[in-house]
């Protein structure tokens, strides 16, 4: 449904390029995430498919339609590419009311629908994000997260192909912007709607998204669904912005034996451990081990110095977050962050020991 070649724009002035080489495909119905910290580029590649920008050079298609070719010279306005959008300011006329809004793009929609369908289409808008009882009420007096419907059924009342969200829930409080996922990714279910989503949080692109394209300085540097982008981490930026991790730096010291990949050991500054590698790794490539903190056993007493990937510390900090404990345990110099279950009988300054399992354990490039 929508499909990117190499795009690349650069602002005038800029030190660097906001997109470089960015590709993609969106396949029809999915729910396409781009997830990335502030100024990764994210939000501008939006913005080109939505025709709000015009880039330097690559080549952007919806549908059947090329709506940007640098090549070529195309360049579709974005009111003629029948695409939706969701801003992050939501971006309401507070002159109007409820059914004002959602009935405002209806007036330049090509056919331009009649009266009464219009107000057919308006309802049935406000209808599927439950707002139809307060179609006549001023936009203004909406709360966020009714505003924040409101803008999602003015995106959808002109049936676009694409729906395009730009961070739509970041102005919500935590409690509400939960269940306006979940809303969200309901109603895209239900209507089949190509999305481009971008976000920073990475909790709404783990639940929301068919697949995840992470970026960094303008670049994807992976792309996938999200147990694989959370659990097979390319490279450590992923790693460690994807949920929390803890990262080791170390030497490789035997490689991996199978050509696909496969267990390898790592020296690293908590002792010998071993891991899942890459078949490219060779005996003293320097990588990072990364291993998350659900993933790590803790228990009470020392480590048996033969026991693989199995290390001895002492408990920094513990914090409760009520539905787990997060502890640092200190391992020499370095600290290890572990996850347990809130009833877990742990405290700072007890002896324990750490058991990290081989398959959880990954050495990637740093």
């Amino acid at each position: 449904m929508i499909r990117i070649r190499d795009l690349a724009l650069t602002y005038p002035e800029a030190n660097a390029p906001a997109v470089r080489g960015v590709s993609l495909d969106i396949a029809e119905g999915a729910f396409y995430t781009l997830l990335g910290p502030s100024g990764c580029g994210k939000t501008t590649t939006l913005r080109c498919v939505a025709g709000l920008e015009r880039p330097d050079a690559g080549e952007i298609i919806i549908g059947d339609e090329t709506v940007f070719s640098a090549a070529d010279g195309i360049f579709v306005p974005p009111h003629a590419r029948n695409i939706g959008m969701v801003f992050q300011s939501y971006a309401i006329w507070p002159h109007m009311t409820v059914f004002d809004n959602v009935a405002f793009p209806l007036r330049y929609h090509r056919p331009r629908p009649s009266r009464s369908e219009a107000r057919d289409r308006v309802m049935a808008a406000l209808a599927l994000v439950r707002l139809d009882k307060l179609a006549g009420r001023p936009a203004p007096n909406l709360s966020g997260g009714q505003q924040q419907r409101l803008a999602l059924a003015r995106a959808l009342v002109a049936e676009p192909r694409v729906l395009l969200l730009d961070e739509p829930l970041s102005n919500l409080d935590a409690k509400l912007r939960e269940d306006m996922r979940l809303e969200l990714r309901d109603l895209v279910r239900r209507l089949r709607v190509t999305t481009l989503f971008v976000t920073h949080e990475q909790i709404e692109a783990l639940t929301m998204s068919d697949v995840i394209a992470v970026m960094k300085d303008g670049a994807i540097v992976q792309e996938g669904a999200p147990a694989e982008v959370y659990g097979q981490p390319a490279e450590s930026f992923v790693a460690d912005f994807i949920g929390r991790t803890n990262l080791l730096s170390g030497q490789v010291m035997t490689p991996a034996v199978s050509t696909d990949g496969g267990l390898g050991s790592v020296a690293t500054p908590v002792g010998l451990l071993h891991c899942r590698l890459d078949a490219s790794r060779r005996v003293g490539d320097v990588v990072t081990l990364a291993v998350r903190p659900e993933h790590i056993a803790l228990s009470l007493g020392a480590a048996d110095a033969t026991d693989p990937n199995v290390v001895a510390g002492e408990v920094a900090t513990v914090a409760y977050l009520g539905n787990l404990i997060e502890c640092t345990v200190a391992i020499g110099s370095h600290a290890l962050r572990v996850q347990l279950h809130p009833s877990a009988p742990v405290a700072p300054g007890a002896r324990v020991r750490l058991a990290l399992p081989i398959e959880y354990c990954l050495a990637m490039r740093q």
